[in-house]
């Protein structure tokens, strides 16, 4: 079977929302029917909507850290504050972007965004996105009487590439990722170390089809993933290391001594 991906064009919405109702909405709209197996994937910056995680700017109080990072990368220091606030470690920067930590996701300027908010305002991560996705999914269940995945999506720069990837920021009712070790090579050699990323690349697939501007389309439903389904709760452990432990952390971090 294929694998397919099917975008679903939503209505955009501006204040808080039910996610569940407005996606129910959204299958009648694009006259699509969930099936058995599906992967559903969603923007987080949908969720954050959902949310109303969106920080009008003009609100925020800057503490004595917030106008120092901002100066040191030459941010704003309303977004400098944001920021610190968002995030659990700043590891660097360069004008513009600050690199930042937050539940052991490593992302520019802790995951804020400006696109689809309204001037002045950014949008933060969702809280609690494993949680989102297990109740979406646990009520898709209960509704249609079918088990799906569901993985939230973001856009990420990936280092040392042009342009954004999708990337997988929680999910749930999917097995994150698949253990190659032990499986051999085409040469015959065992695989030592080899995880597949099913979540992040399926996130990739959808995020190429869902857009990044204004398409307005912040469902994307996979089918024929060849992905394996789970009723168990995923981790985030399952999905991310410390960043400490990250190659190119460690690698960046520890610069080769002159000779």
């Amino acid at each position: 079977m294929q694998l397919t991906v099917l975008p679903l064009l939503a209505d955009r919405m501006s204040e808080k929302f039910d996610v569940f109702e407005v996606f129910l909405k959204t299958l009648e709209k694009n006259d699509i029917k969930l099936q058995d197996g599906d992967v559903l994937v969603i923007s987080t910056k949908y969720i954050s909507n959902s949310q109303g995680r969106i920080v009008d700017l003009d609100k925020i109080k800057i503490s004595e850290k917030g106008y120092g990072i901002s100066k040191k990368y030459q941010l704003r220091p309303e977004i400098a504050e944001v920021v610190i606030r968002e995030s659990d470690k700043i590891f660097g920067g360069i004008g513009g972007f600050v690199i930042t930590s937050s539940d052991n996701i490593m992302a520019p300027n802790a995951g804020i965004d400006k696109s689809n908010a309204k001037k002045g305002k950014v949008i933060l991560y969702p809280e609690n996105p494993y949680l989102v996705a297990e109740q979406l999914r646990r009520k898709i269940f209960l509704k249609m009487a079918i088990h799906i995945g569901v993985i939230l999506v973001d856009s990420r720069l990936m280092p040392a590439r042009i342009g954004t990837s999708g990337v997988a920021i929680a999910c749930a009712g999917i097995e994150p990722v698949l253990d190659m070790r032990s499986k051999k090579d085409l040469d015959g050699n065992p695989l030592k170390v080899t995880f597949q990323a099913v979540v992040d690349n399926l996130a990739t697939i959808a995020n190429h089809k869902m857009g990044e501007g204004a398409e307005s389309k912040p469902f994307a439903i996979i089918r024929n993933s060849g992905a394996t389904l789970t009723d168990r709760k995923i981790d985030s452990s399952e999905m991310a290391i410390d960043p400490d432990q990250c190659v190119y952390v460690r690698g960046l971090s520890n610069p080769p001594k002159n000779q």
